[in-house]
């Protein structure tokens, strides 16, 4: 009897414990306000005086971080920050698959050849808009055309055409220091939607259509070029000066849709080609990599979700606060039902640059960004352009990552066998 009224009072205790640190965490509505978006590039591209006025106030339900002693500083991570371009933003446009990519390469570039060079993003985005383009009129009609795509994407388009110097080819023109393609990707949508409605499927004559409508809005993509006193084409800045071997990177996925332990296709809607090379791994195996990477020098380009009410753009601090789900019930069934009902979403491509562990051994990773919403703090601050992602969000809320495929080396073998 005294043995089972003992056992009864531990499992009261944990009970206890356990309620203590269900619930701590809380939210409150905060009123939206015009940020970095509306004040810088909206005003750069529309030339106003402010944009302010033209966006409604709402109320935002968000997690109060107010009272939490957050790692939101980059002097937190110094000791374990990879070397990286500074932010660059995106401006209007919905290509951060582009830029957290490439930005991925320039830290590979660095890595393994000791290069500091910026390689220009909007050349990528050109001819990933013509590859579109071409399977839309292909498959007549029945092929994605939007703005957004995958990390891989970048990998592919450098085997077909090579890349560029930003300094050679920026994308900007007109004197605007934001990009916008909103203009741009409506009259080539448009026309596209025009050829299915008329079924006049010329590709020849459509791609000579994209490519103007392109030239006019970002200028023409050079075919050669000088760089640092000598001559390229984009393909041989690639092999010769870049020295990148795009057959050395790989995808990683966890989800439970498709078999671990094969290459599948990651099935969204950026994945327009139907790309069926992502090495799938069960969530805890995909995670370890993914700290061994960062540990032993490697950056990775990951994508996932950000619309959510844990990611505070006050703190620029993402975290799984327990309202949404406690943290020790965050596994891969967790993770593939917010997939699967589309709570999570593969909405954003950034880049992981770095990690550090807080005072109650948590990882946190410091993770370089394109987007508006990293940037509503002072621009002179080290932190703008930055987000702070916990080990939780990673594990819950990032769907993939490109890396080099040595990250995959204690792994690899398991696929083979599959």
């Amino acid at each position: 009897m005294k043995r089972i009224i003992n056992v009864l009072a531990l499992m009261l205790l944990i009970t206890d414990t356990y309620a203590q640190n269900i619930g701590k965490d809380k939210a409150v509505f905060q009123v939206s306000v015009p940020g970095f978006y509306q004040n810088s590039i909206l005003k750069d591209i529309r030339n106003v005086d402010s944009a302010s006025s033209e966006i409604p106030t709402e109320k935002i339900f968000i997690m109060d971080q107010s009272s939490i002693d957050l790692p939101n500083k980059i002097e937190l991570y110094d000791k374990n920050v990879l070397w990286h371009q500074p932010s660059t933003s995106q401006g209007n446009t919905g290509t951060c698959w582009c830029f957290s990519t490439t930005s991925f390469y320039e830290s590979e570039v660095f890595r393994l050849n000791n290069k500091n060079v910026k390689i220009s993003e909007m050349y990528t985005v050109y001819w990933e808009y013509v590859e579109k383009a071409k399977a839309f009129i292909q498959k007549r009609g029945n092929s994605n055309f939007a703005e957004g795509s995958e990390g891989n994407a970048v990998t592919r388009l450098y085997k077909q055409y090579g890349a560029v110097p930003r300094s050679v080819y920026s994308g900007l023109i007109d004197g605007r220091k934001y990009f916008d393609h909103s203009k741009m990707f409506s009259e080539m949508s448009g026309f596209l939607n025009d050829i299915k409605k008329s079924n006049n499927w010329d590709e020849v004559s459509a791609i000579k259509t994209i490519e103007s409508i392109m030239n006019f809005y970002m200028g023409t993509p050079p075919s050669n070029f000088q760089f640092e006193g000598k001559d390229y084409t984009p393909k041989t800045w690639l092999n010769d000066y870049l020295k990148l071997n795009m057959d050395d990177y790989v995808e990683v996925l966890s989800y439970m849709q498709q078999p671990y332990w094969h290459k599948v296709e990651y099935e969204v809607s950026d994945n327009w080609w139907h790309s069926k090379d992502y090495y799938n791994m069960p969530l805890d195996i995909y995670m370890q990599v993914l700290k061994d990477a960062i540990k032993n020098g490697y950056t990775l380009s990951i994508g996932g979700d950000v619309s959510e009410s844990g990611l505070s753009r006050k703190t620029n601090c993402a975290m799984i606060p327990d309202f949404d789900i406690p943290s020790q019930f965050i596994n891969e069934q967790a993770r593939q039902f917010r997939f699967s009902n589309n709570s999570t979403t593969d909405d954003h491509g950034m880049h992981l640059v770095g990690y550090t562990v807080d005072k109650d051994n948590i990882w946190w990773y410091l993770i370089k960004d394109s987007s508006s919403g990293s940037r509503n703090i002072d621009e002179n601050s080290p932190e703008f352009g930055y987000y702070f992602f916990n080990d939780d969000y990673v594990k819950l809320k990032m769907m993939g990552f490109t890396a080099h495929k040595d990250v995959l080396k204690k792994y690899i073998s398991q696929f083979i066998k599959n």
